[in-house]
């Protein structure tokens, strides 16, 4: 399975090209939101959400039939950016589950700027 097609596909929003990377009784659970969604639940989520997507996949690691991403999520006018962390399994190369959590990127809490602890990751 190409990781980064799947991404592509995801933040494109192409409903037809997702279906075809999962098992028909795969599931998706978005723990932030404590949300547990099957294959179509997840279209629609992904699908209709309002707006035009963009990303970039900055790691990927696979052990066995595990294949864990870490993608930065934006919407294309840059006013929500967010980094999600999926825990990706597969069976025959196609996705059986995924487990993922969704982090909205911001500043550091004032009381850590407060403290002028840490530094900038990325400039």
């Amino acid at each position: 399975m190409n990781i980064y097609q799947f991404w592509n596909d995801v933040l494109a929003q192409n409903a037809d090209a997702i279906r075809n990377y999962f098992h028909e009784n795969a599931y998706i659970n978005w723990h932030c939101t404590n949300e547990h969604f099957t294959v179509q639940e997840f279209i629609i989520a992904n699908c209709e959400y309002p707006g035009a997507w963009g990303g970039e996949v900055e790691r990927v690691e696979k052990i066995n039939d595990l294949i864990v991403t870490v993608t930065h999520v934006f919407s294309q006018n840059r006013e929500m950016s967010f980094h999600v962390t999926s825990f990706i399994i597969t069976v025959d190369d196609k996705i059986a589950a995924i487990d993922e959590y969704w982090a909205d990127d911001g500043i550091a809490p004032q009381w850590r700027l407060d403290k002028h602890i840490g530094t900038a990751i990325h400039m």
